[in-house]
């Protein structure tokens, strides 16, 4: 693959997104046997920033520049994400928790702060699980570890509470199930994925129009084939196995912060305490899922405070 192009179309390609972010530069390297895109500006201590599904990169385009500021900021495509690799194997949230321990000791350091959303926070977390002698703190926003709880998350939706947008007192996250099928998903959805993008965006965001057109059209490019979909399913489909790896982990003891919407704050208010003992969990109730596009300020307000504590 070409490190300056990508097959998903020239104008979403990572050299034109790029330019979004002045100061910020494409890296390409090899770590735990794969190929990962990263995006890296600023200068200070690092802050490894991990997306979520289905984004890329490019969700931490709301709050990088700022975060540059201050922070030396390193935002990666996980394994089967963007134009990273897409192996068939190795989306156990501990094996993506390697390849990001394997850059961070590539890149000379010692110790790193974590900022994971959605997925990118199960393997910020399984990263600070496995790697607590190179985690200085965490932070995770509308995603913690997958945990046994995830066995209870229903079939049918309690009457009443699947509407337009998703209910946070009993979400319903039909997707989690779509997610685990294997080989279906990438048949019904190559060359169409915006049209589950669109639904989920409007779903699980209290104002979907901030997510710009520009913003939908690069993650549904990013989604838009086969491999990609079966890639950022396996994300879902190792859920057993984290949970598996989750009863022998130890207790988190670096400075832990919860970032959760109105749909996840609850969840990850009750959930966190039991892993982790240095802990500030913050709900921001007026935004939906994707936190760094509703509410960017109230996010980089929190995150800079807990950084600088």
């Amino acid at each position: 693959m070409n490190e300056n192009s990508n097959s998903k179309g020239e104008k979403y390609a990572d050299d034109e997104l790029i330019k979004h972010l002045p100061g910020f530069e494409n890296k390409y390297t090899t770590v735990n046997g794969i190929r990962l895109h990263y995006v890296e500006g600023g200068t200070g201590k690092p802050l490894i920033c991990l997306p979520g599904w289905p984004q890329t990169w490019y969700s931490l385009q709301p709050v990088a520049m700022q975060l540059a500021k201050e922070y030396r900021v390193i935002i990666v495509d996980l394994r089967g994400m963007g134009t990273s690799e897409k192996p068939q194997s190795g989306y156990d949230k501990k094996t993506m928790a390697a390849d990001i321990h394997q850059l961070v000791l590539q890149l000379g350091l010692e110790k790193v702060s974590l900022m994971g959303h959605d997925i990118g926070g199960m393997v910020a977390m399984s990263f600070a699980f496995n790697f607590p002698e190179s985690t200085e703190k965490l932070i995770v926003l509308d995603g913690s570890h997958p945990s046994e709880g995830m066995y209870q998350m229903p079939l049918i939706p309690s009457s009443g509470t699947f509407n337009e947008k998703m209910d946070g007192e009993m979400p319903y996250a039909w997707w989690m199930g779509f997610n685990q099928v294997k080989g279906l998903p990438e048949q019904l959805l190559e060359g169409r994925f915006h049209l589950l993008q669109e639904w989920l965006f409007n779903y699980v965001m209290i104002d979907e129009s901030k997510m710009t057109e520009l913003e939908r059209a690069v993650y549904a490019a990013a989604y838009n084939d086969k491999e990609s979909i079966r890639a950022s399913n396996a994300w879902y489909q190792t859920f057993q196995q984290d949970i598996e790896d989750s009863k022998h982990y130890p207790h988190l003891t670096m400075p832990v912060l919860g970032i959760g919407s109105y749909i996840s704050y609850n969840y990850m208010n009750y959930g966190l305490p039991f892993v982790a003992t240095d802990l500030k969990v913050v709900g921001i109730m007026d935004s939906g899922h994707y936190l760094f596009e509703e509410r960017p300020q109230e996010v980089l307000d929190i995150v800079l405070t807990f950084l600088k504590s």
